[in-house]
């Protein structure tokens, strides 16, 4: 859908970030990286589990849905928040009211489409909204956004509800809201790997929701046709991922250059005609690093209104590590002090391939009149891989379908990445200390700290080199990243994850001992002392989410309830009413 009409408007602590994200019905889907971690499941889910409260399955999927109007007389304003009782503070009201339009005179037609994210007190949103204008004699009297918010980076998805109850809901209005809604509580929850059918306004959608462990560019839903099951309205094959090849068409030459930056945390702002095309392209640069998480903060549309703009506009200090997309001219100037800025023209629809568009250097960067390019003076690592260059221009020769470009250049920027983090996750790994040297009756043993220079000696024999073609300076790559907030995020998880392994293979070696023979051997203080740590074991495995097996905590709770039942009764009542057992 698109903006109906020719117009537009006209322009008008550093710490983790709380945000949201929002997009407007498009011809194109944006996408985020996936969430999710939960072992792998293709089975049905059951539907929601018995007790839940009303709207409890609502919140599973959307904060809330709010309606957006715009008047020329009095601005913008949020109309509607639904359900009623979902709270959003005054500065999120004001950020989404601006977020919800178009920043500048872009030219849109008709509806339109695009996602945002928004800083926030607590929790991550993501907002996708649909945004209709009105005409009287030419001029725009009044626009409206639909706005969908939620926690999870599921843009694909979101936008194809929006497009199935967006057209409907400006027709119809309120009553057609609510009873979508409705229908979105009944859903069953986002379990990773779980294939859920979901239907909404008599459409059924098929998904499956995606975990930690899919490859960038793979599906794992099965392809049904509408002989085998009727009811299937839609079949989604992704529920994040980005058209990244649509993206990155116009500068598909300097791809791998990009591809350093999203992975150094460079500060890097995208200047397109329109939200929608401004959205699309930082989501497929945040994406182009997958399976590596993004770390830094990205906002696919930022505007002149945005609550952090003088924090990202001042020049008193360096730009911050962030992924900006913009579309008011205004920023031209702005901006002009970052190190990096990537003009992009209209997006071509599929199969339409734009010019290729230049590497400059920013001091050619002028205001309003500055042709599409890459403006920086980064000078890359690596050398330029000619051959996928090649394919993807042999692709656009023969008019490839840009579905089978995307999944080309997906899974070079996968080998990519994963040739480039390989190393890493091997040395890491050598961080963790030896299985026997895990004491049952010792805390666990400490991970070895990481030394960047051991890490660099480890390259000359277990480098990149042996899973990538590509050349250059490797180990300048590597001494930039280990000082980005991409290594800096990836290695606190990677540290998180090794921990909990410890723990986990601690609490298997208690289970493996005879503690009825032990406590034998000692008094009745040390034994409460014992049962009282392994009760608080217990406790910690559930509540930080151990890699522990389910045998493993089940025959714990069995050496507890031996050790109790063998100390005196009065002791034995006082543990039993003592925490779990």
């Amino acid at each position: 859908m698109a903006l109906r009409g020719p117009a537009g408007l006209g322009p008008g602590s550093r710490r983790p970030l709380d945000e949201a994200v929002a997009g407007a019905v498009g011809r194109e889907a944006p996408a985020l990286l996936a969430a999710g971690g939960a072992p792998e499941d293709d089975e049905e889910d059951d539907g929601r589990g018995r007790g839940l409260l009303r709207w409890d399955g609502f919140s599973a999927w959307l904060h809330c849905v709010c309606v957006v109007g715009f008047d020329l007389e009095l601005g913008q304003a949020v109309e509607v928040i639904y359900p009623q009782h979902s709270k959003l503070t005054d500065k999120e009201k004001t950020n989404i009211c601006y977020l919800s339009f178009p920043d500048s005179n872009s030219g849109c037609l008709g509806d339109t489409q695009f996602c945002f994210r928004f800083r926030q007190s607590s929790g991550r949103r993501v907002s996708l909204h649909c945004l209709l204008d009105q005409f009287d004699k030419d001029l725009p009297v009044y626009l409206k956004s639909l706005v969908l918010i939620s926690k999870l980076p599921y843009i694909h998805f979101f936008h194809t509800v929006l497009k199935q109850i967006a057209p409907e809901y400006f027709e119809k209005s309120e009553p057609y809201l609510e009873a979508a809604c409705n229908d979105v509580d009944r859903w069953p929850a986002p379990v990773p790997g779980k294939t859920l059918h979901l239907p909404i306004m008599g459409v059924v959608m098929k998904v499956r929701i995606p975990t930690c462990h899919d490859k960038p560019g793979t599906t794992q839903i099965v392809q049904l046709t509408q002989q085998a099951d009727t009811n299937i309205s839609v079949i989604l094959p992704t529920v994040h991922e980005v058209d990244i090849f649509r993206c990155f068409c116009p500068v598909f030459l300097h791809s791998q250059m990009l591809w350093e930056l999203v992975l150094l945390g460079e500060p890097l702002v995208v200047m397109a005609p329109s939200p929608s095309e401004s959205s699309e392209t930082v989501l497929a640069l945040v994406n182009c690093i997958s399976p590596l998480k993004y770390f830094s903060d990205f906002r696919p549309y930022f505007t002149i209104h945005d609550s952090e703009f003088k924090e990202y506009t001042t020049r008193t200090q360096a730009p911050p590590s962030v992924i900006l997309g913009v579309t008011n001219p205004f920023f031209a100037k702005t901006l002009q002090h970052w190190p990096h800025i990537i003009r992009i023209g209209d997006l071509k629809p599929t199969g339409e391939i734009p010019k290729q568009v230049k590497v400059k250097k920013l001091k050619n960067l002028k205001t309003l009149d500055s042709k599409p390019g890459v403006y920086t003076s980064y000078k890359p690592y690596l050398n330029r891989d000619e051959e996928i260059i090649k394919q993807l221009q042999k692709g656009v020769q023969q008019k490839r379908p840009s579905e089978a470009q995307s999944v080309i250049l997906r899974r070079y920027f996968l080998e990519l990445t994963q040739s480039f983090i390989i190393p890493l996750e091997r040395y890491v790994a050598s961080l963790m200390p030896l299985q026997k040297s895990i004491s049952p009756w010792k805390s666990p043993p400490q991970l070895r700290q990481f030394l960047p220079e051991e890490f660099m000696k480890t390259l000359e024999k277990t480098g990149p080199q042996l899973t990538s073609r590509i050349k250059g300076d490797w180990i300048g790559l590597y001494r930039h990243f280990l000082k980005s907030p991409n290594f800096d995020g990836w290695f606190k998880t990677r540290r998180k994850e090794m921990i909990q392994k410890l723990e986990a293979l601690h609490l298997e070696a208690l289970c493996e001992e005879d503690l009825l023979l032990w406590i034998q051997k000692h008094t009745e203080v040390e034994t409460v002392d014992l049962v009282l740590k392994l009760k608080n074991k217990l406790l910690q495995a559930d509540r930080e989410h151990l890699p522990v097996k389910p045998d493993t905590m089940e025959k714990l709770r069995t050496h507890i309830d031996a050790i109790i039942l063998a100390l005196p009764e009065d002791l034995q009542g006082i543990l039993l009413k003592t925490g779990m057992t």
